[in-house]
């Protein structure tokens, strides 16, 4: 070995050595801030299970999809009902109605949460367990309807992985009745809602044309579609392969080679599609996705600061059931989206803790569990003013998302 290469890997371990001697010293502080913060609040966003596809994918040999794929495990089996926003009964369904209509070859339908799924989501328990039930000594070890609030879109595979989420989390032991609240479709907050904002509905279908104009997505689409031998009229996105590619991947099924081929592809042009939707963050774009979300993510966070009423003080954990598409541009407002498609069962979690001594106020969001910064914060532990602040810029109240949303263009009609 050359004396100049001894000189370099010599240099090189004793940079490492510093570092660790000085990542070792900063650890107790860390830590010591850590001893001195309390959890007071826990918001958990997080993607149902993995799933039977949407809708089936032309030209390539049908996959079948066995209702076999569907059996429940005993473990994740926990009793729960479901009522509308005021205790009232569930709403009708108008999605689950038109997946029921579709069934794949092997006899399952659309959009159902599978066998995997819901072990993917009864894991998804487990984990908040460790942190909130026994490291932290947070959660009671058994579930306390004053302790949890859960809403869910009004899918049934959402309301079946919050059935998951709670068994792993609470180990099917409860005290009295757990409760999912849902809404109406034409009102949900849940994900960004083309029922309820015509406005949006508009801009993304026209968007949505566009991004498949766009040089590069478009000529990726095609070459696609023609190996694939589906006629170039025929209505398939890079959302469509997407989902079946992923659902197929997960359970093991046999996917198209073709796609198989073109995986990575499929997916990066599924996110630039659905950024160019969102307009790269556009501000109002945004606002009309997850601003309502914002407004009842910030408002629950204001709400535990100053909690008058004391059903306030008992909550300690609130659940939204979502989707994928909630997930990203949530994760793009707080300018933590890593341009990776969220997978089934992934989560965005809001932790709020006071400092024991000063009664500072602090944010920490982390995803898959793993710690993010959020623009605008300096650190993953964000100061409370300075988290607020990042989710006013996009949270609207019901007034002015009704207000954003009846704004026309011009060029935009309303259209069914």
């Amino acid at each position: 070995m050359g004396c100049g290469l001894r000189l370099c890997l010599l240099g090189g371990l004793a940079l490492w050595a510093q570092r660790r001697r000085a990542a070792a010293a900063a650890a107790p502080g860390r830590r010591d801030r850590d001893r001195e913060l309390e959890l007071k609040l826990v918001q958990v966003v997080f993607r149902h299970g993995a799933r039977t596809p949407l809708r089936p994918l032309p030209g390539a040999a049908p996959v079948e999809w066995h209702p076999t794929l569907l059996h429940v495990p005993a473990q994740t089996k926990f009793d729960y009902m479901v009522t509308d926003l005021h205790g009232g009964p569930q709403p009708p369904s108008p999605y689950e109605e038109h997946y029921r209509k579709i069934t794949f070859k092997g006899g399952a339908i659309a959009g159902q949460l599978t066998t995997v799924g819901m072990q993917q989501m009864f894991a998804l328990g487990e984990r908040l367990r460790r942190s909130y039930v026994e490291e932290a000594r947070f959660l009671s070890p058994t579930f306390k309807p004053a302790e949890v609030f859960i809403r869910s879109t009004n899918i049934f595979r959402n309301l079946e992985s919050t059935r998951c989420l709670l068994a792993g989390l609470y180990q099917q032991q409860k005290e009295g009745s757990v409760v999912i609240v849902t809404d109406e479709a034409s009102s949900e907050i849940l994900y960004p809602n083309y029922r309820n904002c015509q406005r949006l509905k508009c801009l993304s279908r026209h968007k949505l044309k566009g991004a498949l104009q766009q040089p590069g997505i478009s000529d990726d689409l095609k070459t696609i579609k023609e190996k694939m031998g589906i006629n170039d009229d025929t209505d398939v996105d890079f959302f469509l392969l997407l989902d079946n590619i992923l659902a197929e991947q997960v359970h093991n099924l046999p996917s198209c080679p073709v796609l198989k081929d073109f995986q990575e592809t499929v997916e990066r042009r599924s996110v630039d599609s659905l950024l160019f939707l969102l307009e790269d963050g556009s501000r109002e774009v945004l606002q009309m996705s997850v601003g309502l979300l914002f407004y009842t993510l910030r408002k629950n966070i204001t709400e535990a600061v100053d909690p008058s009423p004391p059903a306030e003080k008992a909550r300690k954990l609130i659940l939204y059931a979502s989707h994928d598409t909630t997930l990203i541009p949530l994760m793009v407002a707080l300018g933590t989206f890593d341009r990776k498609w969220p997978p089934y069962a992934a989560d965005v979690t809001l932790e709020l803790y006071q400092h024991q001594q000063s009664k500072e106020w602090f944010v920490r969001m982390s995803y898959h569990g793993e710690e993010r910064v959020v623009k605008g914060c300096r650190a993953g532990l964000c100061p409370l003013q300075e988290f607020l602040q990042v989710l006013s810029q996009y949270s609207v109240s019901p007034e002015e998302y009704n207000s954003l949303c009846s704004q026309m263009d011009g060029n935009q009609q309303t259209d069914s």
